[in-house]
C-alpha cells in the first residue's frame, strides 16, 4: 500500500496498524464536484496558514489538483499532541517526524494535501507515533 521515502511522492513507509487512509472520502468529494453538487467555493477553502506552510514546507507530489487540473499537489506534516501548539507542528523532515515519535508515543500524524493553486485542501491520511517508526521487514 505505501512504499518510497517519507517524503518522496507523499506516500509513507509505514506497516502495520494504526494508520487511516481517507483516499475514499476524497474521492467521493472529488466525484460529487465533478458532478456539479459542490461548488468550488464549497471544496477550495484552505486556511491562509496552511497555504503558508504548504508553499514553505510542503512536499511536492506527482499528482496534480483534482480540481483546478494546473498545479501539483504538495503534502504537509503535521503533529498534534500534548505539550505542541494547539495549531499543531508543521515538520520538514523525516528526520524531525521519527525523532517526535521516538520521544512521544502519544503523537498523532496528520497528511494534507494542499493545491497552492485554488486552494483544494483534504486530509489524506492520519497515523499515530508508534506507526511512524515500523520499518518494512526485508
Amino acid at each position: 500500500m505505501t512504499s518510497g521515502p517519507l517524503f518522496s511522492a507523499g506516500r509513507l513507509p509505514l506497516n502495520g496498524l494504526g494508520q487511516i487512509e481517507y483516499r475514499l472520502a476524497r474521492d467521493s468529494i472529488v466525484r460529487e464536484h465533478r458532478r456539479g453538487r459542490l461548488s468550488r467555493l464549497d471544496i477550495c477553502d484552505a486556511q491562509p496558514e496552511l497555504l503558508r506552510v504548504a508553499r514553505h514546507l510542503g512536499r511536492p507530489t506527482q499528482e496534480t489538483c483534482p480540481i483546478c487540473g494546473d498545479e501539483p499537489l504538495v503534502h504537509v506534516y503535521f503533529a498534534f499532541g500534548p505539550r505542541l501548539p494547539a495549531s499543531g507542528r508543521a515538520l520538514e523532515t523525516e528526520r524531525e517526524l521519527r525523532a517526535l515519535a521516538r520521544a512521544r508515543q502519544d503523537v498523532a500524524f496528520y497528511v494534507v494535501e494542499v493545491c497552492t493553486g485554488c486552494n483544494w485542501n483534504h486530509l489524506v491520511r492520519m497515523f499515530n507515533g508508534s506507526g511512524a517508526l515500523k520499518r518494512p521487514r526485508a
